[in-house]
């Protein structure tokens, strides 16, 4: 036993067992909590690097989005260039917001989450795609419907 100031606080080999059984799988739950990602690829709360995602389907090319024009949804806030792309965007954020919370689309299909950045885009159906990097969207386009296939079915089990 290991006295205490408290008698009736004493630790018995018992207690130490018993702690040294439970911290590894404490701390592996404790990894897979912090582990756990996001459902909207944010840097800092700011949502797809701050792009302007309604600009995609408007202008058909990415937009930096002004930080004093923002909405938030899904727990981030998301920027764009004009308080018309906001309010459409605010009237039916599904049908502009990036598919998978706007992780890499082809990394999803792949069975992972990665980031994005908004030169690597793609309009398939009326619906956003963002991919990691321009060299991971021309893989991305060599099978669209495969990838997206693939993607549905892992999404949004990838997010941990």
């Amino acid at each position: 036993m290991i006295p205490m100031e408290d008698p009736d606080m004493t630790i018995t080999r018992r207690h130490l067992l018993t702690f040294a059984m439970i911290a590894p799988a404490a701390t592996i739950i404790a990894r897979s909590a912090m582990a756990a990602t996001h459902q909207v690829y944010a840097e800092d709360g700011i949502a797809v690097d701050g792009s302007d995602v309604v600009a995609y389907f408007k202008e058909d090319r990415p937009v930096a989005g002004d930080p004093g024009i923002t909405f938030d949804y899904m727990g981030v806030t998301w920027r764009f260039s004009s308080v018309d792309n906001r309010d459409t965007f605010a009237a039916d954020p599904l049908a502009y917001a990036p598919q998978y919370g706007g992780y890499c689309a082809y990394a999803v299909s792949q069975g992972y989450t990665a980031p994005t950045v908004p030169e690597a885009w793609t309009v398939v159906d009326g619906k956003l795609y963002l991919n990691f990097s321009t060299s991971v969207r021309r893989r991305w386009l060599r099978d669209v419907a495969g990838h997206i296939a693939a993607a549905d079915a892992n999404w949004p089990s990838v997010l941990g």
